[in-house]
């Protein structure tokens, strides 16, 4: 295509985000899928190494696949280096006996079933604040909702942050400001999203979005590298992920996956000096929010009150 006789359409200030986190920064990291100490360890080795500011660390296997030992030690390497360490709550849906996840319509997916997953979750979620953890991932409305009630009860450290899982990530402007009225901090969007949907989401809600540049292949698999600078200006403030695809799964995570871990844990942050030297040649780069940086800023929350 002759870019000179067809130029692009040109970029329309109405589709930008209005938004910014509140230390003024459009855009942050984050590592997805770093499950345990050793991947952590390469992680922080790999991203010194590649120049990779790192906002946050996320882990997906769950609280319950960890020891206290091993959450002390992800939560106290991550602090020596001011990033945020996110792990997820379980049980989860998709792991249980349940048989309808099993099937094409996919049941409830990875929500939890019943009273006593629910409670499972919040378990995690004070075990693992009780060992430093300030920033938990949850994949279920209810637990959502629980947790910051727990939250706004004292429970949970006040500075306990809720990240909503791209496993049940909104894909409506509607859907998401739900979310963020029932106590988001940040919600993992599906990485097929149009760059008009995101637009359209931000008319709605100023909640920090996270986004796979490069998404796993149970995610879709996609690679939007060359859109990251059009995603931060359309949906910041936002954390760009780099995952990877063309990788087999790592959840639940044991030593049994040992290399493998460490493997996509070090081509991870390869993939983010990727997508960094891409925004940097697109001229893109400024707007990062300060290493360190981690609350979202205030929220829009629905009322908590006694008994609901």
């Amino acid at each position: 295509m002759d870019l000179i006789a067809h130029p692009l359409p040109p970029v329309q200030d109405a589709d930008s985000s209005p938004h910014a986190f509140p230390d003024g920064g459009t855009w942050r990291t984050e590592i997805p899928s770093v499950e345990g100490p050793e991947a952590l360890a390469e992680v922080l080795r790999e991203s010194a190494r590649l120049d990779v500011p790192v906002h946050r660390i996320s882990q997906g296997s769950g609280v319950w696949m960890l020891t206290d030992a091993e959450i002390a030690e992800m939560a106290g390497a991550c602090a020596e280096r001011s990033v945020e360490l996110c792990l997820f709550t379980g049980p989860r849906g998709s792991w249980d006996i349940g048989a309808a996840t099993r099937t094409d319509s996919g049941g409830a997916g990875p929500r939890a079933r019943g009273h006593d997953a629910l409670a499972g979750c919040v378990e995690d979620a004070v075990r693992a604040a009780g060992l430093g953890v300030r920033c938990l991932l949850v994949a279920d409305e209810g637990v959502l909702w629980t947790l910051h009630r727990l939250r706004a009860a004292g429970g949970l450290p006040a500075d306990t942050t809720f990240k909503v899982s791209a496993l049940i990530g909104p894909v409506n402007p509607a859907s998401y400001a739900v979310y963020e009225h029932l106590g988001a901090d940040s919600l993992n969007v599906p990485s097929d999203l149009t760059l008009a949907h995101l637009t359209e989401i931000r008319r709605a809600s100023r909640a920090p979005m996270d986004l796979y540049v490069e998404a796993p292949d149970d995610l879709g698999g996609h690679v939007r590298m060359y859109e990251a600078a059009e995603l931060v200006r359309r949906g910041a403030p936002l954390y760009l992920k780099f995952g990877l695809s063309r990788s087999a799964g790592l959840y639940p995570y044991g030593a049994h996956l040992r290399e493998h871990a460490l493997a996509t844990a070090r081509e991870r942050v390869r993939r983010g000096r990727l997508v960094l030297d891409l925004l940097a040649r697109h001229g893109a780069d400024g707007g990062m929010s300060p290493l360190g940086s981690r609350l979202p800023g205030e929220l829009r929350r629905f009322p908590v009150t006694e008994g609901n």
